[in-house]
């Protein structure tokens, strides 16, 4: 891939073409704030938080015949402007840290100030941005927004008071899962995601897989699980592999005293690369549920009663065992699962074959 060179806050910078002005700051260790960016999804531009000033050079003769380079500057978006050979990048002039500050103040005009109590507190991009800007409170008073956040789906809440038209969560439901549930609705003031007829999402064909909530810059779409659950700081992050089927999707579970409070997507895994589904973001509940078996149970007596898993994986050899000495190997079934890894369903059918000695081994495909 051909490379381009721009200067970056007097810096030579070089990135693929093809690169866009963020992209190559990001390369170069150098911040711009941003809201509606995420790298998972197409930019559009569309929050204006990432203005910076691009000077394009220009050259002309002198009438003494000597060449004269003079850069014409405005501001654009990072986001999506192309980074080109020898244009000038300033990421934070006076200018451009006015129209971040009018932006958020314009933003705020219109967003509920309850950060004390709200859940994304901590880990919200607005709040990171005015605190960046030192934006503490609106300049500009008028009408807000008083929408009703009573969705009925059982997995996440949507409160457009919260929204920021980012349209995050319209572009992770087009590029990442490719549904097009929802989608931006009317103009102006009045302008929010919803779905073709502003309705509840189970009636649009959302298959909450939830990849909005993730990329959801604020709290407009949060699970209902985690709400009031535990502040941002409370929470430790733990990486574990989900187990609903053999893909072997990666997940970031947010724990709090021992308990599950939410999930998250890894976009580094290999296998997923953060996609996640309804399954692996929002069914977790069983993980704490009473009734969950924590050790084997052995019936003695006409009873069940717990086991070591020595004792358990001892008995069931010592009855296959029986079974395939009085009667033979084909006298043993073995059913795998979907919720298997593919090396555990390997190693499976290399047991029923090579031990137990038999060809009846199957697999159940749902889950």
């Amino acid at each position: 891939m051909p490379l381009v060179e721009l200067t970056i806050n007097g810096r030579p910078v070089r990135v693929e073409e093809g690169s866009t002005v963020l992209d190559a700051a990001t390369a170069a260790g150098i911040k711009i704030p941003t809201l509606c960016h995420h790298p998972a999804l197409p930019d559009i531009g569309a929050c204006r938080i990432c203005v910076v000033e691009v000077g394009i050079p220009a050259t002309r003769m002198n009438a003494d015949g000597t060449a004269e380079t003079t850069y014409t500057t405005s501001l654009q978006p990072a986001c999506t402007y192309p980074a080109a050979n020898d244009i000038r990048v300033e990421t934070h002039t006076a200018e451009a840290i006015a129209v971040r500050r009018f932006v958020v103040e314009m933003l705020l005009s219109d967003h509920p100030l309850d950060c004390m109590t709200c859940d994304a507190a901590g880990n919200c991009a607005l709040q990171d941005v005015a605190y960046e800007l030192e934006v503490k409170e609106p300049l500009y008073a008028g009408e807000r927004h008083h929408y009703a956040a009573d969705d009925p789906n059982p997995f996440f809440e949507r409160d457009y008071n919260k929204c920021i038209v980012c349209q995050a969560c319209v572009r992770a439901c087009s590029s990442i899962n490719g549904v097009e549930a929802i989608s931006m609705l009317n103009r102006g003031f009045q302008t929010k995601p919803g779905t073709a007829d502003d309705g509840y999402l189970e009636d649009s064909p959302c298959e909450f897989c939830g990849m909005c909530v993730e990329v959801c810059p604020t709290a407009a779409l949060y699970p209902k699980a985690a709400k009031g659950q535990a502040r941002t700081w409370e929470i430790e992050p733990v990486t574990t592999t989900c187990g609903y089927c053999g893909v072997g999707c990666q997940l970031d579970l947010r724990i709090k005293d021992g308990r599950i409070i939410q999930v998250a997507s890894n976009w580094d895994a290999p296998a997923n690369h953060g996609w996640t589904c309804v399954k692996g973001r929002f069914g977790f509940d069983f993980v704490h549920h009473p009734d969950r078996l924590k050790s084997p149970l052995i019936k003695k007596d006409g009873r069940f009663v717990e086991a070591s898993w020595d004792e358990a994986l001892g008995l069931v050899a010592d009855k296959l065992a029986e079974v395939k000495n009085r009667h033979g190997g084909d006298a043993i079934g073995v059913l795998s699962s979907a919720k298997c890894t593919n090396e555990e369903n390997y190693l499976l059918q290399k047991l029923t074959r090579a031990v137990l000695e038999t060809n009846n081994v199957d697999h159940c495909a749902r889950l």
